[in-house]
């Protein structure tokens, strides 16, 4: 009797054990990789495994790091592509046969990025970025804002507002609407000063000031931060980053706060609208009449239209 009840709870034990072993979410991801590792080990002397990897060359491009370039200063990189070439087997295995539209693509990151750069002014995107961004200053035009924002929301695109303290201060609920409708929102400084005449010091409290209004507001932390009139020094730039803020300038201006022709402004900027153009507008009457047909032109150029995020990250597009 002693000895059968032995015999149980060695078995009760042992049938525990087990249970966890297999049914352990770990254990099961140990063998899974265990058994792509022996996958990959007994794929690599395989025909077709060592085509995918002659010519996966033919795919593969090298990461571009970001750079300081003498007119257009801090220009960020651009991921590689490399073909995994594991992923791609499995994927080829089951027909046995080379298939391009089967290979797996990773982006492969830069060695050097903006975060890596001395401090410096940012008026671009990588020219490699089949993209460009809106920047879209904002410290006056209220009437015109639920236009420019209804525009953007027709045509699913979400781009960058760079808000002016004060006047965040002063319109929360319109702050407030353009966050709402997924917008990223920047730095603008607080009372729209000429940074070239301010002490390091008058720099600060601007920035902090407008971030602080900001954050309270519409609960966003600006990562990026915008001259007013594009007015800046060195000082500025450092004083930008030790507030964990990039300062950005523009590669195409609309012009449209001297109230261009809507239609006459549109085409001029869709003719200059080129990979990694940063565009810069208001909340003006042109803006606001010529928006539609400006979204339409750039698409067509086959560009997409984003954030200020999007364009200076080194993710690929498309």
């Amino acid at each position: 009797m002693k000895r059968q009840i032995g015999q149980g709870i060695i078995f009760l034990f042992l049938f525990i054990v087990s249970y966890q072993f297999f049914e352990n979410p770990y254990t099961s991801q140990y063998i899974d990789s265990w058994k792509e590792q022996a996958t990959f080990q007994a794929s690599s002397t395989d025909s077709l495994y060592k085509e995918i990897e002659k010519k996966s060359h033919a795919y593969e491009e090298q990461a571009v790091d970001a750079t300081i370039d003498r007119v257009w200063k801090a220009v960020p990189g651009y991921n590689g592509l490399k073909v995994d070439k594991q992923k791609s087997y499995t994927n080829m295995k089951q027909a046995g046969i080379f298939d391009e539209k089967k290979l797996i693509l990773k982006e492969t990151k830069p060695k050097v990025t903006l975060d890596n750069l001395e401090p410096s002014p940012i008026y671009k995107g990588n020219p490699a970025k089949a993209m460009v961004a809106f920047q879209v200053n904002v410290a006056w035009g209220n009437e015109y804002l639920p236009e420019l924002l209804k525009i953007l929301k027709k045509h699913d695109i979400t781009t960058t507002f760079f808000l002016d303290g004060s006047w965040t201060k002063k319109n929360p609920r319109l702050a407030k609407m353009i966050a709402e409708e997924g917008h990223e929102i920047g730095n603008h400084a607080y009372s729209h000063p000429d940074f070239q005449k301010l002490s390091s010091e008058k720099m600060r409290e601007e920035l902090t000031m407008t971030s602080n209004v900001i954050e309270a507001t519409v609960k966003r932390t600006p990562k990026w931060f915008a001259p007013p009139s594009g007015s800046f020094n060195a000082n500025t730039i450092k004083v930008a980053r030790g507030l964990e803020m990039k300062t950005v300038l523009w590669t195409v201006d609309t012009v449209d706060w001297k109230s261009p022709n809507p239609d006459e402004m549109a085409n001029r900027v869709i003719q200059k609208a080129h990979p990694g153009a940063m565009i810069l507008m208001h909340p003006t009457k042109s803006s606001a009449e010529g928006l539609d047909k400006l979204i339409k032109g750039i698409e067509q150029k086959g560009l997409k239209i984003s954030t200020v995020s999007d364009l200076l990250s080194e993710k690929r597009f498309p």
